[in-house]
């Protein structure tokens, strides 16, 4: 087994040349220092001196081997030094997010993190939440924003907000003087998000439980396709309402009202259970407080 002591010991004699001068910095005997570079010897398997040649010269492997050496040795240090109020060590977060996470509030996340966690390191991912869910259960990834549609029993779930949304379409697709029903709206094409989205299963599973049906479907992963299909006037959507409000005050977009009304969608912030991190309950709980899907990009 190699010891941070015989690193300790391989690093003093390459540094001051001699047995001799690394016991004397390590402040221990000759022979001590000697029987610690024997015993890495014999756990790397090779010797790490020329014993040939005059003086304490290093072979070309243990030259290697010293270089990570002086790594341990360093994180050593850096580990001692946070007693003392050192710096804090930089901390990574893989941070998996949908698009609409993505386009609206993840911005404000970001500019608290740093805030309240200066040296993290973000390492974001925005994909379709059964790609996410996958790899948080796969351990790559930390922590994600998804809509709550997926559960498994080692993800911890904490709800974050529910997002309301509407049937939009281009203003001059639709003609009608009060509400749709759902009969009505199975009239026109209809878009939605796929079953790789947490919107797209979300919705399919509420049709379902309605005892609805649409026939004319074109389906996307894209949200923001989703909105550039239902703008171009393809069809009729389930946009969030309050995100996209600003395309319905330009007049791209015009909101459909529909009978029955579309249920919110709740978002949820999950991390493994068997993995517990304070760290990680933080982001979750900083993620509550920040949260707000009614707005686009928010600084």
């Amino acid at each position: 087994m190699i010891t941070l002591k015989q690193l300790e010991a391989l690093h003093w004699i390459a540094e001051l040349g001699t047995f001799e001068r690394a016991a004397a910095q390590l402040n221990t005997t000759q022979s001590s220092v000697s029987k610690r570079i024997q015993q890495l010897e014999e756990s790397v398997g090779q010797p790490l001196f020329d014993r040939s040649q005059r003086g304490a010269r290093l072979t070309e492997e243990s030259e290697q081997l010293l270089v990570l050496g002086r790594e341990m040795l360093a994180l050593q240090q850096r580990m001692l030094e946070l007693k003392d109020g050192g710096p804090i060590p930089a901390r990574r977060l893989r941070l998996g997010v949908t698009e609409l996470a993505a386009l609206t509030w993840l911005p404000r996340l970001v500019t608290a993190l740093r805030r309240t966690h200066p040296t993290v390191e973000i390492e974001p991912d925005v994909d379709l939440s059964r790609n996410l869910h996958e790899r948080l259960l796969e351990g790559g990834i930390d922590l994600i924003v998804i809509p709550e549609v997926l559960t498994d029993p080692d993800i911890t779930s904490i709800r974050l907000a529910e997002v309301v949304n509407a049937w939009m379409a281009r203003p001059d697709l639709v003609q009608s003087s009060g509400p749709l029903s759902m009969q009505e709206l199975a009239k026109y094409p209809i878009l939605t998000q796929g079953r790789r989205s947490g919107s797209g299963l979300f919705f399919n599973k509420w049709l379902k439980s309605e005892g609805l049906a649409f026939e004319r479907i074109l389906s996307t992963d894209s949200l923001m396709a989703l909105v550039g299909l239902t703008v171009a006037g393809l069809g009729i959507s389930y946009l969030p309402q309050q995100c996209f409000q600003p395309l319905v005050a330009e007049g791209k977009l015009a909101v459909i009202p529909a009978t029955p009304a579309l249920p919110p969608i709740p978002y949820a912030a999950m991390f493994r259970t068997d993995r517990p991190s304070a760290f990680i309950s933080s982001v979750a709980t900083l993620a509550r407080e920040v949260c707000d899907f009614s707005r686009q990009l928010q600084g």
